[in-house]
């Protein structure tokens, strides 16, 4: 049987993958099982933040996996512990906890928020208000913060206590607050799965403003559009807001799965001992190469980020076949006259990988992709537009 035949078999049918058997990579390229080697914008979905078997992070990975591949929480670990400072020293936050996914970042967020709430201003305070377009996640509670009627249908009934705003109306925002007893307001500064559109600034700061006033907690999912991805380190630094909870996950090790919900000074003890844990949560291998991208995202690549961004969007606004292009830094959406899906194929078949986003084409490169094969990439996704 071929790995596609065997995947049929025996892997529940819960992806339309492409055609696609990727086999090994390098960098911003990647091969199929057939030898048809590929420019990969899509990094895993925001994952690969350096692409493919990057040489540093291989390092700081190997030198671990010779150490320890795995303690629990029962233990203390140096590049956990490290890992957390770093993450604290670069935002200004003050605690973290570790597990393995962004839903599962997410729901330690929700979990805080509703202590929060419950401390701070009543039992009945569980509200959460989320955006219409969102989305957080695939576990039932997260996919009911998830502000997207498609991906609750199939999982009713779904766990309470969630409302949803217009995105980019504050004046919604005020009517939820006013209907509800609240604890927290939960956004992405880039909705990724809601069309790769990031929210406006007088929007985000009116939220900040908000949330002080009516002593709710600010929550900014960073998942996709963190560690870089933005343009900053994390997108919200963009609007110079500061939140009370931030989550991640996806690019933050590089590769390996971790997710990190950041807590600031009002919630840094919120969780108490025997609350909240993760048996893999902030694991040695996964945290030491954590620690390596985020000690590479510094100014010089966050700068280099948004001279990439600038290009790809100069070069995709106004060409032929492209309706708008959005986003943030390496995060794009493009809006065509052409089915997505058509665009896709046609890009793979001239060798670049993109994804999609409702019916955008979604680009991710690597944030350290070269020049030359962005260039050779964006031409051959505007062949693709203009049919």
């Amino acid at each position: 049987m071929t790995i596609k035949e065997i995947d049929k078999e025996y892997i529940a049918n819960t992806y339309a993958r492409f055609p696609l058997c990727l086999v090994s990579g390098k960098g911003s390229l990647v091969k199929d099982d057939e030898g048809k080697e590929y420019i990969d914008l899509g990094t895993g979905i925001a994952v690969n933040t350096f692409g493919y078997s990057d040489d540093l992070w291989i390092g700081a990975i190997n030198e671990q996996l010779n150490c320890l591949q795995h303690t629990s929480n029962l233990y203390y670990s140096e590049p956990c512990a490290k890992l957390a400072r770093m993450l604290c020293e670069r935002t200004g936050m003050k605690k973290v906890f570790f597990s393995n996914s962004g839903a599962e970042a997410n729901e330690c967020a929700i979990k805080v928020a509703r202590k929060y709430g419950e401390l701070n201003k009543g039992a009945e305070y569980t509200t959460i208000i989320t955006l219409k377009d969102s989305f957080h996640g695939r576990t039932l509670t997260t996919l009911a913060a998830t502000g997207q009627d498609v991906f609750h249908k199939d999982f009713l009934p779904l766990t309470d206590g969630f409302v949803y705003a217009e995105p980019n109306n504050l004046e919604d925002v005020k009517s939820l607050l006013k209907e509800n007893k609240c604890c927290a307001v939960m956004f992405e500064v880039v909705q990724g799965e809601g069309g790769v559109r990031a929210l406006d600034a007088d929007f985000l700061t009116g939220l900040e403003e908000l949330a002080k006033q009516e002593d709710i907690l600010l929550v900014a999912d960073e998942v996709q559009c963190g560690n870089g991805r933005s343009g900053e380190l994390y997108a919200y630094m963009n609007y110079g807001i500061t939140p009370d909870v931030v989550s991640t996950a996806k690019g933050l090790a590089g590769g390996l799965p971790l997710g990190a919900t950041l807590l600031g000074e009002k919630v840094k003890d919120v969780l108490g001992a025997g609350m909240h844990g993760s048996t893999f949560g902030g694991n040695p291998i996964c945290s030491a190469a954590a620690l390596n991208v985020l000690s590479r995202i510094d100014d010089k690549l966050l700068a280099d980020v948004k001279k990439k961004s600038r290009y790809i969007f100069d070069e995709l606004n106004g060409s032929k076949g492209i309706i708008s292009v959005s986003g943030l830094g390496l995060m794009i959406g493009i809006e065509t006259e052409r089915p997505a899906a058509e665009i896709i194929e046609e890009c793979r078949n001239n060798g670049v990988l993109v994804i999609k986003a409702k019916q955008k084409i979604r680009l991710l490169p690597a944030l350290n992709i070269e020049t030359e094969l962005l260039e050779k990439a964006v031409k051959i996704i505007k062949e693709a537009c203009a049919g």
